[in-house]
C-alpha cells in the first residue's frame, strides 16, 4: 500500500496556491524560524544549509497543516531538498488533488 505523503483537506483554499505562493510561504516560515528576513532565504539552497533542527522543521510542517491543509511526511524533505523543488512538488500535488475533486 502506498503511503500518503501529502493530503489536502477539502475545507482549505490550498488548491489555489501557486508555486510562487508556496515558495513565498516556505521562505517566510524558514525566515521566521531563523529570525531573519524572508528575502534572505534563497529558494535554491538546500534545507539542511539553513541549520533547521527537527523541532523547527516540524513547526513548519504543522503550520502548513493548520493553515493550508497540507500534511507532509518528513520523507518529502529528503526527496525535495530545497524550497524550489518542494514548492513545485506541492503545487503539482494540489493540482492533482483539485482534479480528483472535480472528477467526483
Amino acid at each position: 500500500m502506498k503511503k500518503k505523503i501529502l493530503e489536502v483537506q477539502d475545507d482549505r483554499d490550498s488548491q489555489l496556491m501557486s508555486v510562487e505562493d508556496i515558495q513565498d510561504w516556505l521562505a517566510s516560515q524558514i525566515a521566521e524560524q531563523l529570525g531573519v528576513e524572508s528575502d534572505e532565504i534563497d529558494i535554491r539552497v538546500p534545507f539542511d544549509s539553513y541549520g533547521l533542527d527537527s523541532v523547527q522543521t516540524m513547526s513548519i510542517a504543522n503550520q502548513g497543516k493548520q493553515y493550508y491543509g497540507l500534511q507532509l511526511s518528513p520523507l518529502v524533505i529528503w526527496n525535495y531538498p530545497n524550497i524550489e523543488s518542494l514548492s513545485r512538488y506541492l503545487a503539482e500535488k494540489l493540482k492533482a488533488s483539485e482534479r480528483e475533486v472535480l472528477e467526483l
